[in-house]
């Protein structure tokens, strides 16, 4: 699997972390920014790689920002796209077997790097589990394409 990563300034240190994390087990990454000092607005960078995963060029990513909440927010207003804050191992397991999340959003100003390393670790070896939580994300998705316009 090949993922997208991004973050804006504030979470430059994680996202390296993350970074390095996932390529020493193999993973491929493509980094949407930012650069180590470069100042870049939140929503530019979560739009970017939302838009990357909606339009299937990577199956998940991780977006990273000071809360992980500005991020979440972004990425979720792109169609298609299901993004999750993830801060605690029971929210990011569920984010993936109860929502199909396919972003996953972390905040450097709220969780240290192992945590950060592990729940990114758990997130990767979770998938979809359907059963009651299917018609739940497949009505997501029919008023997601009611109300959002393409």
């Amino acid at each position: 699997m090949k993922l997208a990563i991004g973050c804006d300034e504030a979470a430059y240190n994680l996202k390296a972390e993350i970074i390095k994390h996932l390529e020493s087990k193999g993973v491929a990454v493509d980094d949407f920014g930012a650069d180590k000092g470069e100042v870049v607005l939140y929503p530019d960078v979560a739009f970017k790689v939302a838009e990357a995963v909606a339009d299937g060029k990577y199956e998940r990513a991780i977006l990273v920002c000071g809360t992980g909440l500005g991020m979440a927010m972004c990425a979720n207003k792109v169609p298609g796209v299901r993004a999750a804050v993830c801060h605690d191992p029971f929210s990011t397991e569920r984010s993936r077997k109860s929502n199909n999340a396919q972003i996953m959003c972390m905040g450097e100003r709220v969780i240290g790097v192992e945590l950060a390393k592990y729940l990114v670790d758990l997130w990767l070896t979770c998938d979809f589990s359907g059963g009651g939580s299917a018609p739940k994300v497949a009505r997501i998705e029919e008023l997601e394409a009611k109300y959002i316009k393409k």
